[in-house]
């Protein structure tokens, strides 16, 4: 067998042989630790999985439980009442009513709408009003903000606090309007 024959046949081999020698079992230890090192660091272990573990893990748990509630507050769903109570009854049977509450969070409330004239919860009607007062707001949206007011007391009648924020508003807008108009 010529040289170059018995290279690539090691060229070869050179793989699988790297790889039986890989699996053959080297010197064993059970722990990098030894004697009395090994079981101090066994009892922090134990004490870290008993304490700590299932304190994170509950934390994580309710976390995740009221995230439903978190985003329909952040999209100013107007059942957000609704929401947070069927995440609380979720905690209490057990995680089986958390999908409805998550699949309700992200529901355009078309209903509430029809029977009311508005998609999104006071709440939202209170922080537009707290940001005109602190000029954050644009005319268009002060002008949105009037209409989807008026429309609401068209369909039913409206909260005190709302009920004054429209007029607040109407007069502004009023008093925009005539600004101009009595200085031509």
């Amino acid at each position: 067998m010529s040289l170059r024959a018995r290279a690539s046949r090691w060229r070869r081999a050179a793989p699988w042989l790297a790889l039986s020698l890989a699996l053959l079992p080297g010197a064993a230890s059970a722990s990098f630790l030894s004697g009395e090192a090994a079981d101090t660091a066994a009892m922090y272990i134990a004490w870290f999985s008993v304490t700590v573990v299932p304190i994170g893990l509950i934390f994580l748990f309710w976390k995740l439980h009221v995230l439903p509630e978190k985003i329909a507050e952040a999209r100013h769903h107007p059942q957000k009442e609704a929401i947070h109570v069927l995440c609380l009854l979720s905690l209490a049977f057990g995680g089986l009513l958390w999908p409805i509450a998550w699949l309700w969070a992200y529901v355009k409330p078309v209903h509430h709408r029809m029977a009311y004239g508005t998609e999104r919860h006071e709440d939202y009607f209170h922080e537009a009003g707290e940001r005109w007062q602190a000029g954050k707001l644009t005319d268009d949206e002060l002008v949105e903000l009037r209409e989807e007011l008026d429309e609401m007391a068209r369909r039913a009648p409206l909260p005190t606090k709302l009920k004054a924020l429209r007029q607040k508003v109407a007069a502004a807008l009023d008093s925009a309007v005539a600004a101009p108009e009595a200085g031509a």
